[in-house]
Formats: structure tokens, sequence, C-alpha cells
């Protein structure tokens, strides 16, 4: 287990779900040229919930998630992402983006800029906020990962698992509202096992939403997890063949 996840017992009480919605979608469809990848999904997320979604490659997990902060564009049906409807609207696209939090499958560091420059880019061109307080709360998400030491380096100099930590890291510099997950612990299973005793820690003292795609459980399960998959999550949601199954 991770040093962040022995820093503390995570009490699942504390971790409330309130009854309002932050992520609805209704009779989403999805296709790419004639292949029909999401075939009527109705989902919905409340504040503070924490889900993950299970399946087999190919099965439209990732594009599902991409659709949520409108990476990928759905083709009918409905997304409404903390009260703001997803739509061809750009503005509506941007007011989504600042409060959708995102760690991509292969962390999407930017190789020519340190850690440090990683981390407040978006803050500082997005959210306008100052050099210094970006500086500050990116250094206060660097040593929750565990990894503050690392700031100066490039993204090259760092091995996979804490460049994990640092797309992370990243991702609630901008104090999101809703964190997304794409395939965030990918193998080998040290590696997925911190990641993932990271995501509870952090989500036990953020209270964000969480959504998370995933192939399969990693090897080992962190405290807070589904006792069938290994995964962190107050609901589970499975997936089979794209074109096949509907989500439940």
């Amino acid at each position: 287990m991770s040093e962040l996840a022995e820093e503390q017992d995570i009490d699942r009480s504390k971790m409330t779900v309130s009854d309002e919605i932050a992520v609805e979608i209704i009779k989403m469809n999805k296709w790419y040229g004639s292949f029909h990848v999401l075939r009527d999904i109705d989902l919905t997320v409340n504040r503070g919930e924490r889900i993950v979604i299970a399946g087999p490659s190919g099965s439209g997990k990732s594009t599902l998630i991409r659709c949520i902060n409108a990476l990928e564009e759905h083709q009918k049906g409905r997304i409404v992402v903390d009260g703001t409807e997803l739509s061809s609207d750009l503005k509506n696209i941007d007011k989504i983006r600042r409060e959708v939090g995102m760690v991509f499958q292969h962390f999407n560091l930017f190789p020519h800029l340190s850690i440090l420059e990683n981390l407040t880019l978006a803050p500082i061109w997005v959210r306008k906020t100052p050099r210094k307080e970006a500086e500050e709360t990116a250094m206060h998400f660097l040593e929750k990962v565990k990894i503050p030491e690392q700031a100066h380096k490039y993204p090259g100099q760092l091995s996979g698992g804490q460049q994990q930590r640092v797309a992370i890291a990243r991702s609630l510099c901008m104090r999101p509202r809703i964190m997304l997950f794409a395939r965030p612990t990918m193998p080998p299973p040290m590696i997925a096992t911190s990641a993932l005793s990271i995501v509870v820690a952090l989500g036990h003292r953020v209270g964000q939403v969480t959504t998370q795609a995933a192939k399969r459980p990693p090897t080992g399960r962190p405290p807070a997890c589904d006792c069938r998959t290994g995964w962190p999550t107050d609901r589970m949601s499975f997936r089979q063949q794209a074109s096949e199954a509907p989500w439940r």
C-alpha cells in the first residue's frame, strides 16, 4: 500500500453523497462512422459520488468519459454537467471544462515544460490565477501525491508512476467540481495500486464527483473499494461489447 493510503484510515461514513445531480446523461448515442459505439446511454451521478465504469476493450468506456467534457461529440441525446447542457455552444463547453478535471490514460503532460509549469499552466491562463498563488497550489498537490521534489524536473525524467501522480495533481490544481479518470491505473500492479490509493485518499479530502473508466481491477485493493473488483467506488457500471449491452 502507498504512503498516501497509510497516512490515514479512510472513513467511508464521511464520504457523503448528496441529492444534487452532478452529471446526467439521457438517451445518449455516439457513432464512429457506421459503428454505434454508445447506444441509448442513461446515467446519473450525484454530487460526491464515485463510480467506476468497467468493461473490455472497445466497449466505449473512455469514449463515454470523453463525451462528458466534449472531447468527443455525441450525436444524439442529452448530457448535462453541473447544470449546464453540452451543446454546440462553445461558451457552455468552456464553462464545463473549467469545472471538470481529467486524468488521461497516457497522462498527456507537456514534455517541454517542467512539472511545476505543467501544473500552473491552466490555472494561470484559464482561471487567471496569479503565478505565485498557482505555484503554491501546485506544490500543495505535489506534496499530497508525495512527489514535491520532482517540481523542477521534466516529464521525461520521471517514471511512469510519477508521471501518473503529476497528472492527478495537475487536474486537482484547477479545483474542479468533477473529476474524470480514463483508465488511470495501468499496469504494472504496484503502480496501479498506488494510484488507486491516491484517488481514494484525495477523493476523501476534496469531496469531488469521481468517474473512472477501467478495463480491469488492479492487483491488491486499497481502502474504500468495491469488494468484487478492487476499485474504490460507490457504484459500479459494467460494460460488455459496445453495440450490444446497455448501461445499468
